[in-house]
């Protein structure tokens, strides 16, 4: 039924459980796994642009960089197929264009992300992805103990 997963990560403990569905997924489907970390530069839009916005700008990279490393070990001791890409802008959009340039038939986000800010970003970023995606989109919500 699914032969390109797409999953938005962001290396918050959401993003990591997004990530392992995906790869449960994909193994059920045989499908490949392109992970997409968006550093999200409308956060700091209205910022000068100087030297703070490029070294905050460069640390989200950072960041996604290595969020993604971490990515492509995993989707290997899985032995699942993992494209990765990393984007700027805004996180839904660029998470649905991702998909339609990947021919995606499953979108994986979590619910939120790693602080109440976060939370209130990714809420909105898998709020929008569920609204304007034309394909299947899994919201992956916490584990309730």
């Amino acid at each position: 039924m699914f032969s390109e997963i797409l999953v938005a990560v962001d290396g918050s403990n959401m993003g990591e459980r997004a990530f392992g569905t995906a790869l449960e997924e994909a193994r059920v489907w045989k499908a490949k796994v392109h992970a997409v970390y968006v550093v999200e530069t409308g956060l700091f839009s209205s910022l000068p642009m100087d030297h703070t916005w490029e070294i905050m700008f460069s640390m989200l990279e950072k960041e996604g960089r290595e969020t993604l490393e971490r990515a492509k070990e995993a989707a290997q001791k899985a032995g699942v197929a993992l494209e990765i890409h990393i984007r700027q802008g805004h996180a839904g959009s660029e998470v649905l264009k991702t998909a339609g340039e990947i021919g995606a038939d499953l979108i994986v986000v979590g619910s939120h992300g790693k602080s109440e800010v976060d939370r209130l970003l990714l809420g909105s970023v898998s709020s929008f992805v569920v609204s304007n995606s034309s394909v299947a989109v899994l919201v992956v919500r916490p584990s309730q103990k």
